[in-house]
């Protein structure tokens, strides 16, 4: 099986999980037990170091499988993928522009290897008070003599306290770099994750006081974070959108069973909310998966970047919308909590909240279409 079918395969096993984990909170550690077992954490990993090779569009197809069984779920792998996607798409020509040198490159091979024989990644990059903006965050690092030393607080860290290691983000004076951080000694999890919706994905708070190896600098070179931001953001954008996606297509398949069961189906005002949403979702998924297509055969290009933006813009409202209104055509039974269609509902919402904003996608597009460099409009965009 190819790796979109073995997602469809674990679906239902995701999706009857859903349920239980939205009402205590608890993370899926079952789910995430079946994707290692599935082979899928080696998902973007290079063949020749042990993984399946897959491109930005292969994983698009395998998260809105995924996300349509249990958005929280789909949330975590996101992550996990977006640090070994980011390392092994970044292109040969670029990391030579950039100077990586060849033990940064042996480091990334090794990171790859380990994540495709079951390796867990998760990602500390946002803060209170500055969200997903590099530029904002209090975390500092500064050279020691065995290694880096790490100090901050990060939130909104899916899977945290259940990851192998961790990509940080951190600062030394103006200077903003990224680290893969192994679990352990240093790393504190604050439990304080109680959200509206992806409740499951256990995105508690980290406290970081921690000496990494002299390999965790991520491309061997200080400073790299905020120029591959605005060069290649598809896996700090769109990589998201995939998700909301089937967030939003399991709206439509939740209504619609219950639909069925009430035999509301024969309604005329219901069956118009279905088919918008079946039509709004469609033209979401085509986004996601034109912007997919463009990083795959021309990251980084201005128009691959422009469609990664409207993506992330189209699949976090659309989640949002379509998810609202199979609600109003359910009806109150459906409000219920213990309902898939309200829990659904609630991660739905988040969609447009997850960086970047929809407010900041939308942003970044007038700017572009007004003739602006989108990444230079006063407040820095990360």
């Amino acid at each position: 099986m190819n790796a979109v079918e073995v997602a469809r395969e674990l679906a239902p096993k995701l999706a009857a999980r859903a349920g239980e984990h939205d009402v205590d909170g608890s993370f899926p550690a079952a789910d995430i037990a079946d994707l290692r077992g599935a082979g899928l954490t080696g998902l973007m990993v290079p063949v020749e170091l042990g993984g399946a090779g897959a491109g930005f569009a292969d994983y698009a197809l395998v998260a809105m499988e995924l996300g349509a069984a249990h958005g929280a779920t789909a949330l975590i792998f996101n992550m996990h993928a977006s640090v070994t996607g980011a390392l092994a798409q970044i292109p040969a020509e670029v990391a030579r522009a950039l100077g990586v040198p060849e033990e940064a490159l042996a480091a990334k091979d090794r990171i790859l290897r380990e994540a495709a024989t079951g390796s867990w990644y998760a990602v500390a990059m946002s803060e209170r008070g500055a969200g997903s903006r590099l530029s904002a965050m209090t975390t500092t690092y500064e050279r020691v003599d065995d290694g880096w030393r790490i100090r901050g607080e990060k939130s909104f860290v899916s899977g945290a306290g259940h990851a192998d290691a961790y990509l940080v983000a951190a600062k030394n004076g103006e200077l903003v770099s990224q680290f893969l951080v192994p679990a352990g000694e240093g790393i504190t999890v604050r439990p304080v994750w109680d959200s509206l919706g992806m409740r499951a994905t256990a995105s508690h708070d980290v406290l970081l006081d921690v000496v990494a190896p002299p390999d965790s600098l991520l491309g061997g070179i200080e400073g790299l974070a905020l120029p591959m931001a605005q060069l290649m953001p598809q896996w700090l954008v769109a990589s998201y959108a995939a998700v909301y996606v089937g967030v939003a297509r399991s709206a439509i398949d939740a209504a619609v069973a219950h639909l069925r069961q009430r035999n509301l189906d024969g309604l005329p005002a219901v069956r118009a909310r279905v088919g918008r949403a079946d039509a709004a979702v469609a033209a979401a998924r085509l986004a996601v998966l034109e912007a997919a297509r463009l990083v795959d055969q021309a990251p980084g290009q201005p128009e691959t970047n422009r469609w990664v933006w409207r993506a992330k813009l189209l699949a976090g409202q659309t989640a949002m919308e379509v998810a609202a209104s199979m609600l109003e055509a359910a009806g109150t039974a459906a409000s219920r909590r213990g309902h898939p269609l309200e829990r659904i509902f609630r991660d739905a919402r988040c969609g447009s909240l997850q960086p970047a904003t929809s407010d900041v996608c939308a942003d970044w597009l007038g700017a572009a279409a007004l003739g602006a460099d989108p990444e230079n409009v006063g407040v820095p965009r990360w």
